[in-house]
């Protein structure tokens, strides 16, 4: 069964893995998004999915968006089956008729709850105390294909997203061996998504950093692990701005107003919220390393009694689907 794959994030790593040693299974392609820039030098660096590929010998395509040159490519490739995994498009028409035997998503939720670009971090956020992944048909609306099959998967009260992502990545694997039989001979049975229970989550910005102290502490704190590595919880200072790389909840009886300062010294960073107090564990300056806050407040000027600035946070997740930004 030869199989195209569409991925550019290392959560779909465990799949392309059991897919390419997986027994009546071939790998025939991999579609990705293009080389990007980063880091200081903005070099052009490949995406995980890609890197990967290219190890592998697998072909790799990287169209900037994939249209009827790529679909037309993979016609001659006599692809049977199509699977995709956090690749950052909605599939045109042509793509997701291009297999004889249709187009499958892994999604990172159990569906149809947090459909869309951020399901892993938006579950964090919320609180949830299980998440999972969606076997599901794909359709031309994002997210809201039949859903042929799920795995749950636990979210512990100390998960960062890279954490809770990597246990979804490898909850791929099982699945897939439980259903590649059944969707390599087209009979694999779905049940439609229930469209009242739908939620939907959106792509994560740079403004996602910012901190609203009249937040609860609880929610401020799933959102230091949910926003790691980026775009980070930070906080603004002399002009500064100071990323947060772990925090706790104090639950006391708060009198001083969001984003007070109230202690300063070896336990870390205490500051007032809406509900509760958030202390702040580690802290990292710009152009700096991620240190304790014992440590950091030895070379930076963070004293008790100072106010920290709110900024509204901008949800996560709404009940109808984000405009397109």
């Amino acid at each position: 069964m030869r199989i195209a794959f569409f991925g550019s994030d290392a959560i779909a790593l465990p799949a392309l893995e059991y897919l390419h040693w997986a027994e009546g299974v071939e790998l025939a392609a991999v579609i990705s998004q293009p080389d990007r820039p980063a880091g200081r030098g903005r070099h052009l660096h490949a995406n995980s999915v890609s890197a990967w590929a290219v190890a592998h010998g697998v072909a790799l395509l990287q169209p900037e968006k994939p249209g009827p040159e790529e679909a037309a490519w993979l016609h001659a490739q006599h692809i049977d089956l199509t699977l995709v995994m956090a690749y950052g498009h909605i599939l045109r028409r042509e793509l997701l008729d291009v297999s004889l035997r249709g187009t499958w998503n892994l999604h990172g939720s159990l569906l149809p709850a947090y459909r869309g670009a951020s399901p892993v971090e938006a579950a964090l956020v919320a609180g949830e105390t299980e998440t999972g992944v969606s076997l599901m048909g794909m359709v031309k609306k994002m997210d809201a294909g039949p859903v042929a099959a799920t795995v749950h998967v636990p979210i512990h009260k100390t998960d960062t997203s890279p954490v809770l992502r990597e246990r979804i990545a490898h909850a791929c694997v099982p699945l897939l061996q439980r259903h590649m039989t059944a969707l390599g001979g087209s009979t694999c049975r779905t049940v439609p998504q229930d469209e009242s229970q739908a939620t939907y989550t959106r792509k994560l910005i740079k403004a996602d950093a910012q901190v609203d102290f009249s937040a609860a502490a609880a929610e401020l704190e799933r959102r230091v692990r949910a926003l790691q590595p980026w775009p980070g919880v930070a906080i603004e200072h002399g002009g500064q701005s100071l990323k947060i790389g772990e925090a706790a909840v104090l639950a006391e009886a708060v009198s001083a107003a969001p984003g007070t300062v109230l202690h300063a010294g070896d336990t870390g960073v205490d500051v007032a919220t809406g509900s509760g107090v958030l202390r702040l564990l580690t802290l990292q300056r710009s152009g700096g390393r991620m240190l304790p806050a014992t440590e950091f407040l030895r070379g930076y000027p963070l004293k008790a009694g100072e106010c920290l600035s709110s900024h509204p946070m901008r949800p996560l997740v709404a009940s109808k689907p984000f405009p397109k930004a």
